[in-house]
């Protein structure tokens, strides 16, 4: 089975349930990196196509007590980076070591860099996340991975 805590089991099942669109106890694998970043995980396209995800719709259908397996192993994956690991990464491109950065530089690292992002997705990233940039077209980066990381629903302590 697995080792998830009842407390996860009980998420994963009703997150499952969310996807089980037709109430038949099955969730199309199309859905399964969905259904695991709703319960928190972080899982690359490419760890979601290994662990039985598809592409395209109505090729492969999940049940809960395959589903739960994936989950628990997905849970575990600690090969995830943090702010620290991105700042240090923005940090390349920060010529001058003052915490700005191009914007276009950035935008070109979404779009070619890692699970690629396109430009509509790339822009709108940007968009929500970070401060407009100045008259040389830098922007301050540390902000911009806070609000990136929060995600679209931060805590509004």
């Amino acid at each position: 089975m697995t080792d998830l805590s009842a407390k996860d089991l009980e998420r994963a099942k009703f997150a499952f349930s969310i996807y089980d669109f037709e109430g038949k106890e099955v969730v199309d694998a199309f859905y399964l990196g969905d259904v695991l970043r709703a319960l928190g995980c972080t899982p690359t396209l490419k760890l979601v196509e290994k662990m039985g995800g598809t592409k395209k719709k109505n090729e492969k259908q999940l049940k809960v007590d395959e589903f739960l397996p994936i989950f628990s192993q997905v849970k575990k994956d600690k090969d995830v980076g943090n702010i620290d690991d991105y700042t240090e990464c923005l940090k390349l491109y920060d010529k001058q070591s003052n915490g700005l950065m191009h914007l276009a530089e950035l935008n070109h690292v979404l779009q070619s860099l890692g699970e690629k992002l396109d430009k509509s997705e790339a822009e709108e990233i940007l968009k929500d996340c970070a401060d407009p940039e100045d008259e040389e077209g830098f922007f301050p980066y540390a902000p911009f991975l806070k609000r990136l990381m929060a995600g679209p629903f931060p805590d509004t302590d």
